[in-house]
């Protein structure tokens, strides 16, 4: 199309023929102005729908968000951790305004454990090196040897908390541990430093109920024995009532049920259905959350 290659016979030298390409490219062009226009118009209601579920959580709190669509579900999370960017509004923790640090700066604040137990942890890497990484989170790091008796004294003790067996495997690749496994290895990794703020994305959504379960309970253990300020997302609406001591109720990126305290204690599952379609003014029809029930 382009005109293809010659031979100029007066020179000896194969030529390139660009006929046509200024429009060709032309055409490129209009495609990729499409793409960008979708692209911004997907990230502008992401954005949009955060903005609209702007909070704050005090100190040593334990909040349990719930929603209803896939947008209000994680944007916050993503969005606290530097996945999203902004349009608008901005994070500000413990005093610092972190809006617009990248994520290897904000890792000093932030903690978190991710919904998959295999992206939380290096699988090629042994478990006392997963948690030396973790320990160091936030800081400059030299060429040196990283590991010591000390700390491997230190990590045996943390790893015996979880009441896995894991403090006699120190030197085992965590690729051999199983999703509950290292999912609470995830867990210890996320608050070695204390972190300001520990976001918990669905973190038991892909255990079976058994292990669901044991991490739930450490996560509880963890937090609560720290004194750590944690935001955990579930479609479970039962664990949102029984965890934390505050439950935020999202619809399509807007809070609409916020709720704390004796207030909270008090609710049922079928109290949060009937919250929902009071504030939404629609019937409740997510499965997987009806399914938690």
């Amino acid at each position: 199309k382009t005109g293809g290659t010659y031979w100029d016979l007066d020179t000896g030298e194969m030529q390139l023929d660009f006929s046509g390409v200024d429009a060709e490219l032309g055409d490129v062009y209009d495609e990729l102005d499409s793409l960008s226009t979708q692209v911004t118009t997907a990230q502008n209601r992401a954005n949009s729908a955060y903005n609209r579920a702007g909070t704050a959580i005090s100190d040593a709190s334990a909040a349990q968000s719930t929603a209803d669509t896939a947008y209000s579900r994680a944007t916050s999370a993503k969005q606290k951790t530097d996945r999203i960017s902004f349009t608008s509004a901005g994070i500000v923790i413990d005093g610092n305004n972190v809006t617009m640090e990248p994520e290897h700066k904000r890792a000093k604040y932030i903690g978190r454990v991710f919904q998959d137990p295999m992206k939380g942890t290096c699988a090629g890497m042994q478990i006392e090196e997963n948690l030396a990484l973790a320990k160091r989170r936030g800081m400059r790091r030299g060429l040196g040897w990283q590991l010591n008796d000390v700390e491997r004294s230190l990590y045996r003790e943390q790893l015996a908390t979880l009441g896995l067996g894991l403090e006699t495997r120190l030197s085992d690749k965590v690729g051999l541990l199983s999703g509950g496994q290292r999912q609470a290895v995830t867990l210890l990794m996320a608050t070695l430093q204390k972190p300001k703020l520990l976001l918990l994305d669905e973190h038991t959504a892909a255990l079976d109920p058994a292990t669901a379960a044991k991490v739930l309970r450490l996560t509880r253990e963890i937090v609560e024995g720290h004194h750590l300020t944690a935001l955990m997302v579930t479609h479970n609406m039962k664990d949102a009532l029984t965890i934390g001591n505050r439950l935020i109720m999202m619809d399509h990126g807007t809070i609409i049920y916020d709720v704390s305290g004796e207030e909270k204690k008090r609710l049922t599952v079928e109290d949060l259905l009937v919250k929902f379609e009071e504030a939404s003014g629609v019937e409740f029809s997510n499965d997987r959350m009806m399914l938690s029930k």
